[in-house]
């Protein structure tokens, strides 16, 4: 089998390879990808460092071409890039050719905006003098990546870095290398200079923390768990480097009595389920009020009944399977939980064997479930979600805010009165009305509040916040 290489100043190096299991089959390697060590970091981190004065200074015309190359080859190729993250990450085909699809938008959105790199110039209080005020790149840029969306979130922060002028030290998950590599492969080929883009797979214990540790990274830009977050913050603090992060989430969809009561039923389901429930945009609290409730869990209910799941390239399936063992471990543990905390079992909640072996789970529903309960309070990250019954819509505002997260949260309703108030009053970074708490556009910003997200925003020409520092100068007429 084919050893896929780390890439570091140009050249692709790396040995030791380790095997990309199939969720859906276990029994099936999808590639070899090498290792990078610490000191594999450490010359890539070099490497971008020597690359970024030239870089830094190129052509907005060639950033242009490298950037949108990219995004047709992506496009180009989508049906075979959409089955590879199938294959390693256990989204369902049309999902994954969809984010394969998406990460293609992404590259050609930040192709045009290397042309539209653009400053100000204003008048000066003082007479005779002018100001200009411009944007420029921040230096070695980490990027390090998660599980869940393997070649959209690499090219939402990819993208936007060398578009600006950056350079890039690029650890992905260490459960999802393909679709990163594939990403790489393509940038390398479409003419990145040397030392620009380097892409370093490995363990973040060994990559990561050497990434962390390094006095030359300008900044770094993070998607994971909250706990890796912190740490990430705490070392960039200590070499005075910008910081972004997007962590967990435990999103609410509301549920009001005036809802349209199909609307909600496949709102909730998209949202909580598909995906196999690995999104950080995912509802995991149903809040419902009194008068809908009954009739909205058991439309829910008869839907997750219609669900297939099964493996992620076989026709109909709705649901793959979950990432890995240690995911799955994850999933039955909190459904434990969840029955001794009280709530009530209502579909689901047993692992299921299908003809390939794969950690096959089914979607998860409890009811009778409280704010205050653990599956209520913490991220999940599987298709488990829980309904928590309230009064009124009032209650249901202040439950949905109940929660040290604030990254995403919906309403169902049908009253323009509440759904302005609901866009107004949501403690989260994004607010859906009607629409499932999980998909966003590529040209908008995407982030959170409190403890999902800290720093500017991701996406769209927001991105620039991170990827660029502001420069102000003064000239003497």
């Amino acid at each position: 089998m084919t050893l896929h290489h780390n890439l570091i100043a140009g050249e692709w190096v790396g040995s030791n390879g380790v095997e990309n299991i199939n969720p859906s089959n276990t029994n099936e390697i999808v590639g070899l990808y090498a290792t990078a060590s610490a000191d594999d970091a450490k010359t890539a981190i070099a490497a971008a460092k020597a690359a970024f004065p030239a870089w830094s200074r190129s052509g907005i015309l060639e950033r242009h071409a490298i950037l949108k190359k990219t995004a047709d080859e992506i496009l180009a190729r989508k049906d075979e890039l959409g089955k590879l993250l199938a294959r390693e990450e256990g989204k369902t085909l049309p999902e994954a050719i969809g984010e394969t699809i998406r990460a293609a938008q992404i590259f050609d959105f930040f192709a045009g905006e290397a042309l539209r790199l653009a400053g100000e110039v204003l008048p000066s209080v003082r007479p005779n003098i002018g100001v200009e005020i411009t944007r420029e790149p921040i230096g070695v840029i980490g990027i390090i990546t998660p599980w869940n969306f393997p070649i959209a979130i690499p090219a939402w922060k990819i993208a936007p870095a060398l578009c600006y002028g950056n350079t890039v030290v690029f650890k992905p998950a260490e459960l999802v290398p393909g679709c990163s590599w594939a990403i790489v492969d393509i940038l390398h080929r479409a003419g990145l200079p040397k030392g620009v883009l380097n892409l370093v797979m490995g363990k973040g214990s060994v990559v990561g923390q050497a990434m962390l540790d390094s006095p030359d990274l300008a900044g770094i830009t993070f998607t994971g768990s909250t706990g890796t977050g912190k740490r990430v913050a705490s070392a960039s603090i200590e070499h005075n480097r910008k910081f972004q992060l997007e962590m967990g989430g435990k999103n609410p969809m509301v549920v009001l009595d005036d809802a349209d009561l199909t609307v909600a039923v496949e709102s909730a389901a998209n949202s909580g389920f598909f995906s196999t429930g690995q999104r950080c945009t995912a509802s995991s609290r149903l809040i419902v009020t009194e008068g809908i409730h009954d009739k909205f869990v058991a439309a829910l209910t008869e839907k997750l009944k219609t669900l297939v799941v099964d493996d992620a390239l076989k026709a109909g399936t709705h649901i793959g399977p979950v990432v890995d063992e240690r995911q799955l471990a994850t999933d039955t543990d909190y459904i434990a939980i969840g029955k001794q905390e009280g709530a009530k079992l209502a579909f689901g909640g047993e692992t299921i064997q299908r003809d390939n072996p794969g950690f096959y789970l089914q979607p998860t529903l409890f009811t009778e479930a409280t704010n205050q309960m653990r599956i209520s309070r913490e991220e999940i990250f599987g298709p488990v979600a829980s309904v928590i019954r309230v009064k009124d819509y009032e209650e249901a505002l202040a439950t949905a805010n109940d929660t040290p997260f604030g990254l995403s949260a919906g309403i169902a309703t049908t009253s323009l009165k509440h759904a302005t108030h609901f866009k107004r009053n949501s403690e989260a970074g994004m607010v859906m009305v009607n629409l499932p708490t999980a998909g966003v556009d590529f040209h908008v910003p995407f982030g959170g509040r409190k403890a999902s997200s800290f720093g500017s925003r991701e996406q769209g020409k927001y991105a620039a916040e991170f990827f660029t520092v502001v420069k102000t100068a003064y000239t003497l007429a």
